[in-house]
């Protein structure tokens, strides 16, 4: 067998089971627009989509489709005043949640969902705790009905 047939066949083989694991890696990671279970997806280091508009009394659902864990975390001043505030587990203001994050709680794993429901219209910046410094950030704008 020549060279250049040899490595033909070897890359079209790793193409196929590439495209493969791409496809299985990627079942039901389609959001509700797709289809699918969720609003909100993350990858490595982003939210997809970054900004997401809902209605007052809509529940987002964000889940982690990467294969870090993530936590989704409200940017505590930047809610609106009278907003509810939120953070994946639980927590009840932005410092709390990221003491809890250093101390292994709130984290989203790989497939799960946290979910959140809008009562005051406005814009909502969130974070992504480990993942900030590189840019993880988000946007929920919540108009009324």
């Amino acid at each position: 067998m020549n060279r250049r047939a040899f490595l033909a066949g070897v890359v079209g083989a790793t193409s196929v089971t590439l495209a493969g694991c791409s496809s299985v890696l990627n079942m039901g990671s389609e959001s509700r627009s797709m289809g699918g279970d969720f609003d909100i997806g993350t990858s490595s280091m982003d939210f997809h989509p970054e900004k997401f508009t809902a209605t007052v009394g809509d529940t987002v659902v964000w889940k982690n489709t990467g294969m870090r864990q993530h936590t989704v975390t409200a940017y505590e001043n930047l809610i609106p005043d009278d907003a509810e505030y939120f953070a994946s587990g639980g927590f009840d203001s932005e410092q709390v949640a990221r003491e809890g994050w250093n101390n292994g709680k709130g984290g989203i794993l790989q497939g799960r969902t946290y979910e959140h429901t809008f009562e005051v219209p406005g814009k909502y910046p969130y974070l992504c705790i480990p993942h900030e410094s590189r840019g993880m950030v988000g946007t929920i704008l919540v108009k009324e009905k």
